[in-house]
């Protein structure tokens, strides 16, 4: 138990270039660490790039309303009227939401039965099909009611990557990786204001207007992926060697007692209620989510309303707008890799999220309140790069902190489920009559970013407690049963 402990204390032998650790387990000394490190590179490439091109396609058809607002449907389907205070508009965002928040949790428990090469593949080609719906909607109603049905579909995608990939790494590998895979969703963001501009210019083909080929192609697009889908996704590590030209069991089974070394929840636990819900008494897992609902209440904000404050605060046209869009996101892509790899390196969690939250401090009142409209501009570089690469870091902040097979997959839903809720925030910050210049708006994401940091200081200063207390022997942190590894620490 001694030597588990030491493992434990000591993670940095777990990572990726694991050399001094390869002679402790008959599985892991099978294959040389230069062995080891080609199965990881192989997992990277058919994991995380999977997830991570599929997780391009979730963002932008959860996001291209914004697009597709300036491209004729605000005006075609008059969604600028106000319902009491919020626009139409404001309503096909966070209708959304509604549906994304309510189903995550039971879609995290279906996944782990179904498999995520089932689950994720069929809901993705479901969601296409509704996108491409959109795109023949006639009126408000018809539209808000695939925003809800997208909603439903959507909600198992995020999580269920979250925790998918939770169960392949290591505590610090998983920085990179799930950076990796918010990258790809910040340059599809990015990209996503470039190829709708292109697709508005199929105005008036088949009689219909720019905006809804936005809708068409792109759920046409998210359908093919979807059926490719099946055959590119894993499943979780203990019945991965039955995916289509991925592991060997032998290889599966080096997986497992890696991560099992590390945090000693690689084995599959029996489903039950209580275990489920047993996360809930944690309240730092609370504190994870009210970081990431705050994050995501930017990051949506952003997502539903830069093209439209860049065209009505900054004046920018509206071709101009959408391609202006990609390079904030561009950077961001840049920072959130940077701060994933010195998270992981480094074993740092909270700084990370602090120095993003600086960021959008720093960006937010340029973008707000200089006269000068490319001053403003150079705001939103800040702002975008901080909000999104806040997103893995509340990811693996989470992962790092948490143990436990179920209490893993619990914490994944209520995490993402309060970026949902995030979401609807952010799709009611920037409302029509606070326009040009949209002030409560830039408060409340002020706001959002300096409770961050207060949550992140509170739950160290918990955490450093806990971790003194566990290294003087008065408690077992993370421990529940005989089964579970002692030793475990958490990281700040």
């Amino acid at each position: 138990m001694a030597h588990q402990n030491d493992l434990e204390k000591e993670p940095v032998s777990l990572k990726e270039d694991v050399h001094a650790g390869s002679s402790h387990d008959e599985y892991e000394c099978e294959f040389a660490p230069q062995e080891q490190r080609k199965i990881i590179h192989r997992i990277d490439r058919r994991l995380v790039l999977t997830v991570g091109v599929l997780y391009c396609i979730s963002l932008m058809d959860r996001t291209n309303l914004s697009a597709a607002s300036i491209a004729g449907m605000t005006v075609e389907l008059q969604l600028n009227k106000l319902q009491g205070t919020i626009s139409h508009y404001s309503v096909i965002t966070i209708v959304f939401f509604a549906t994304y928040v309510v189903f995550q949790p039971p879609a995290t428990v279906i996944v782990r039965y179904l498999g995520p090469r089932t689950f994720l593949s069929v809901i993705v080609v479901a969601w296409g099909a509704v996108m491409i719906g959109m795109g023949f909607a006639k009126n408000y109603g018809a539209l808000a009611a695939l925003r809800v049905l997208l909603g439903i579909l959507e909600a198992g995608f995020f999580p269920s990557c979250v925790y998918l990939l939770s169960t392949w790494y290591t505590r610090y590998d998983v920085g990179k990786r799930y950076s990796v895979f918010y990258v790809l969703g910040s340059l599809a963001s990015a990209c996503a204001g470039i190829l709708a501009y292109g697709l508005m210019q199929l105005k008036g083909r088949q009689g219909l207007n720019g905006w809804r080929w936005i809708f068409i192609i792109e759920g046409a697009l998210t359908c093919f992926l979807g059926i490719c889908a099946y055959w590119a996704l894993v499943d979780f590590p203990d019945k991965a060697h039955k995916s289509w030209k991925f592991l060997s069991e032998r290889e599966a089974r080096f997986i497992i007692n890696r991560v099992d070394r590390d945090r000693g929840d690689a084995r599959p636990e029996p489903w039950s209620v209580a275990n489920f819900l047993r996360g809930g008494a944690d309240i730092k897992v609370w504190g994870f989510a009210m970081i990431f609902f705050n994050t995501t209440s930017v990051t949506y904000a952003l997502a539903y309303f830069l093209p439209i404050i860049l065209t009505e605060n900054m004046g920018f046209s509206i071709g101009a707008s959408q391609c202006l869009v990609a390079p904030p996101y561009a950077l961001a892509a840049i920072v959130m890799f940077a701060t994933g790899w010195a998270g992981d390196k480094y074993h740092l969690r909270g700084p990370i999220i602090i120095f993003n939250m600086i960021l959008c401090l720093i960006g937010l009142p340029i973008m707000g309140f200089h006269s000068n409209p490319n001053v403003r501009y150079f705001g939103v570089f800040l702002t975008t790069a901080g909000a999104n690469s806040n997103v893995p870091a509340t990811m693996s902040y989470q992962a790092n902190n948490i143990r436990g097979q179920w209490k893993r997959a619990f914490c994944s839903a209520i995490l993402v489920g309060m970026g949902g809720v995030g979401g609807i925030a952010g799709g009611l910050i920037f409302r029509v009559q606070d326009k040009p210049g949209y002030r409560p708006g830039l408060y409340a994401c002020i706001a959002c970013c300096l409770l961050t940091i207060i949550i992140v200081c509170l739950i160290t200063l918990r955490s450093w407690t806990l971790n003194k207390k566990a290294d003087r022997g008065e408690l077992e942190l993370e421990y529940n049963d005989e089964h579970d590894q002692k030793g475990f620490r958490y990281t700040y």
